[in-house]
């Protein structure tokens, strides 16, 4: 069964900032929960966002997911929590990944975990083993490498994973830099087998000595920015200044969106009760606030974890950070599980917070409970590849999303049907029902385009939903696996 999350010390629920659900925990409840994760032993992993994170996957489709599949979401940075007391659903702390690693290194060495350095440069990933080393002499630091540097889907996997595996780490620390870090880590966390993996970007540096980080009292008043910016002006003023007009003005408009709802008076609780067609019916109550959620959201919880789940927001006129929140976490539990988790007749209010957080390609949504049943029995009952051949081009259909969890299965299936194919032959894959790829599904899309090439096939990719183009264009594969857009 794929890994759960184990549930945060506090029960607290996360809050949602433009679509991001950040863990409501500090760090020590962080360093707990990562010592929950060991002990569980399945793979996991952990994202810092700070506010150009976040500037980032405002665009970038594939971050944006990867952020909300993780098991773990740090706000790494004050300007979000500044921005989560605005939104009136405060984070109780900054926990960032300069900090907090060095509180992990101490603990992994008290606990006799196991750890391994990811990145960086070859110099400086060599210094930060050597100065952790001198400064925690019983910690288990069973590796320390830095890959050749190229591009995500041009470096060594299987090299790389070969290492971790030998190694056998606890936890895996990845410094190749936001996004291509956390695209790395969500490529291939599971193969590791690392129970916590994270990206930690120029704190091996820090570990190191090579960088400086800011002195105490700007970590503490949210002005490390300004620090990091006059050491390297000429790569961090334009980007500051983008991430800051672009952060400013979408928090306002996530606190207009959820100022102008109508608030209701408190209505009936929630329900949970079977569906005729052996489904869990949610009915969600009139207000989706930190109130409310705060007292249903561990029944939900089970409910997902139980099998497939309509979420009946039909009478649900009001959301506020918390209760987007808590939505998140519904659907990534229930991915987790490998259960289906529906959004079904929302009000216009709440779609419209929805868009606004871009997150209504995250959730399955429909108009009634019959239409989701009907979607969840085609589902269950539909192969993942379609063919038919249509004189002399094979068609091939792809359905549902192409990530790390299905490339291996996806690969197989397609590559039995390409049996058919005869040379001369011309072969189309359509991805109309393709909602989502990730780079793993990017690198299996590479691999056949290749093969067949070798092999003198003509492979021509099809329909291609807006977001999966945004992948493609962020791997700068658009053209090549696409051609021009008409």
């Amino acid at each position: 069964m794929p890994p759960s999350t184990p549930a945060p010390a506090n029960q607290r629920n996360p809050i949602a900032v433009l679509g991001v659900p950040f863990d409501n925990i500090t760090t020590a409840d962080t360093l707990k929960l990562i010592g929950e994760m060991i002990a569980a032993g399945e793979p996991h992993y952990a994202a810092t966002a700070n506010v150009d994170f976040i500037v980032q996957a405002q665009e970038d489709v594939e971050l944006r997911r990867i952020l909300l599949d993780a098991h773990l979401v740090l706000a790494d940075g004050m300007p979000i929590v500044w921005a989560s007391k605005f939104l009136g659903n405060p984070l109780p702390e900054r926990v960032t990944g300069s900090g907090m690693i060095p509180q992990l290194l101490a603990l992994a060495e008290e606990r006799g975990w196991k750890v391994f350095f990811l990145g960086g440069t070859e110099k400086s990933v060599a210094l930060a083993a050597e100065k952790t080393r001198a400064q925690h002499p019983k910690l288990q630091l069973v590796g320390a490498y830095s890959p050749p540097f190229k591009p995500l889907l041009e470096m060594d996997h299987a090299d790389i994973l070969r290492r971790i595996r030998e190694a056998r780490p606890d936890i895996l620390l990845v410094a190749f830099g936001c996004p291509k870090q956390e695209k790395w880590i969500n490529m291939n966390y599971r193969e590791t087998g690392v129970p916590f993996s994270i990206g930690v970007g120029a704190t091996i540096d820090f570990l190191a000595g090579t960088f400086k980080r800011a002195p105490g009292w700007m970590q503490k008043t949210g002005t490390e920015w300004i620090f990091r910016m006059l050491q390297e002006p000429k790569r961090l003023v334009k980007r500051y200044g983008k991430d800051l007009w672009v952060f400013n003005r979408v928090i306002l408009n996530q606190w207009w969106r959820l100022s102008i709802q109508h608030t209701p008076p408190p209505g009936p609780a929630a329900e949970v009760r079977p569906d005729p067609s052996g489904n869990l019916l949610v009915r969600a109550p009139n207000r989706l606030g930190a109130t409310e959620v705060q007292s249903a959201s561990a029944e939900w919880l089970r409910a997902v974890e139980c099998g497939n789940v309509l979420f009946d927001l039909g009478e649900t006129v009001f959301a506020d950070s918390t209760g987007i929140g808590v939505l998140i976490r519904l659907r990534k539990r229930a991915r987790e599980r490998g259960h289906q988790f529906f959004l079904v007749a929302p009000r216009p209010p709440i779609e419209s917070i929805l868009r606004m957080m871009k997150l209504e390609e995250f959730f399955p949504i429909q108009n009634s409970t019959a239409g989701a049943r009907l979607l969840i029995e085609s589902a269950a009952q539909a192969s993942p590849v379609n063919s038919s051949v249509n004189q002399n081009v094979l068609q091939l259909q792809w359905r549902g999303d192409v990530t790390a969890r299905n490339v291996v299965e996806l690969g197989a299936l397609t590559e039995s049907e390409l049996a058919q194919s005869m040379p001369g032959m011309s072969v189309v894959i359509d991805l109309s029902r393709v909602m989502f790829v990730d780079s793993s599904g990017v690198g299996l899309m590479l691999r056949f385009k290749k093969n067949l090439q070798r092999r003198n096939l003509e492979l021509t990719f099809a329909n291609p939903a807006e977001p999966v183009r945004n992948v493609l264009r962020y791997a700068r594969l658009e053209e090549y696996l696409l051609g021009p857009k008409k």
